[in-house]
Parts: structure tokens; sequence; C-alpha cells
């Protein structure tokens, strides 16, 4: 099982983790408006591991 596929199963069999890591996901998006091209999308995979990691205790 992969890395990709062992992050899917817990997003599903956790409740609340997906919408947690939209909502960090956004929030990672808009404060990294500032920064050029790909900053909003790498503030947002930020956002989304923050809440992956912190509901995981990582």
């Amino acid at each position: 099982m992969s890395k990709i596929e062992e992050v899917q199963d817990t997003v599903k069999s956790t409740p609340g983790l997906g919408k947690k890591m939209a909502k960090y996901g956004a929030v990672g998006a808009v404060l990294a408006i500032p920064v050029p091209f790909v900053g909003p999308v790498f503030g947002a995979l930020v956002g989304a591991g923050v809440a992956y990691a912190r509901r995981n205790k990582i």
C-alpha cells in the first residue's frame, strides 16, 4: 500500500478530517497569495498537510 492510498484511507475513515483539510488548505492558499504564480497551490498543500499531521500526530 502506497503512502497516497494510506492517506486516502485515513481521510475516508476519519469523520471530519477531509473538511478540516479543506479549511486549512483554503487558509494556506489565502495566506500564500502574495507569492507569485504557485504560492496559493503550495499554500493549500501545506495547509492540508498541517491538518492531516495534527489529526494523526505526525
